[in-house]
């Protein structure tokens, strides 16, 4: 790969980018534009929820990515454990859309152009599932990083969609339109790539600011959502419940990055964490409510379509994901 598209694509979950070159490999596979996608589509109550993919992103190695600092032969045994690779975790874009009578809401808007082709296919996808951005009516951001805000805005700085309301909690705005954004408890270092990352998201918020509707936690949005507050990951990182009579959903967003590593050993954590204790910390209490809630989930990086449960094992937890007999 050449060395521009490397950086590119080191940018990805936003703060993955502050990793030297050296340790993080972030490296994409790509689908043919012309061909379609697919997704799934399921009810909750009277709602119709559909997953649909903006594509994935792959990441090596896996440390210190992933558990930096636990020890290397332990992060193996359990990759191996799990007949996953133990050079790369391959990471899933999961954006959920929401059709509520005559509203379309999505959950995270997907990478958009900045990351190269093996992601960004929100608006391609969208319309293999029968879905135009002009219809979508509503966008809430689960955090600001880039993976889930910069499909908001195309390359000429023009919006993707185009009649879309975008809800961001308060303190998230306020922590990356500050001058001064503090990551001194994040696991990196790297101000020059952390600079651009923030100089990247200030635009996108400059450039939706008309459109942007700020939040506090909690909060209940158009009678089937519920925003919750789950910092760490960064400091206005939200769960979004979706709910339709006795049935619901948790979206946990960036929650969890991986299903092998991170269920069993939440404390391990992500290096793309802004407040890596924090992080760990929340990580470890929702689990347990999940958990103990048997609550169906809904994950933007786990595998596709990122739909399953949680469940208390030994010490740590496991994801169950939802099986299916047919596509559908």
């Amino acid at each position: 790969m050449e060395r521009r598209a490397l950086v590119k694509n080191l940018f990805v979950l936003g703060m993955t980018a502050s990793l030297p070159l050296k340790t993080l490999f972030a490296r994409q596979h790509s689908a043919p534009l012309n061909v379609k996608r697919p997704f799934h589509r399921f009810q909750l109550g009277e709602l119709e929820l559909t997953t649909i993919t903006d594509g994935h992103l792959v990441i090596a190695p896996v440390q210190p990515a992933f558990a930096p600092n636990a020890a290397a032969a332990e992060v193996e045994g359990l990759l191996k454990a799990s007949f996953r690779s133990t050079k790369e975790i391959d990471l899933s874009m999961n954006i959920l859309a929401i059709r509520k009578g005559k509203q379309v809401i999505l959950v995270d808007s997907g990478a958009g152009y900045s990351f190269g082709s093996g992601c960004g296919w929100l608006p391609q996808s969208l319309s293999d599932a029968g879905i135009s951005p002009e219809e979508v009516t509503d966008i809430i951001l689960s955090h600001a990083h880039t993976d889930h805000s910069g499909g908001l805005i195309k390359k000429d700085g023009s919006l993707v969609f185009p009649n879309a309301q975008i809800y961001l909690s308060a303190v998230e705005h306020r922590f990356w339109m500050s001058d001064h954004p503090d990551f001194s408890k994040a696991k990196f270092d790297n101000k020059d790539q952390l600079n651009h990352i923030i100089a990247e998201t200030k635009k996108i918020f400059t450039t939706v600011k008309d459109r942007l509707k700020l939040f506090d936690h909690p909060t209940e949005l158009f009678g089937c959502i519920r925003l919750e507050l789950a910092a760490g990951h960064t400091p206005g990182h939200t769960l979004v419940h979706v709910f339709s009579g006795s049935e619901e959903i948790v979206h946990i967003a960036d929650l969890m990055h991986s299903d092998v590593l991170l269920f069993p050993h939440p404390e391990w954590g992500f290096y793309g964490d802004t407040d890596f204790t924090a992080a760990a910390a929340t990580r470890k209490k929702v689990l347990q409510v999940l958990a103990e809630k048997k609550a169906k989930v809904f994950a933007y990086h786990l595998p596709w379509p990122g739909i399953g449960h949680v469940r208390k094992q030994d010490k740590g937890f496991e994801w169950i994901p939802e099986t299916y007999s047919f596509p559908a």
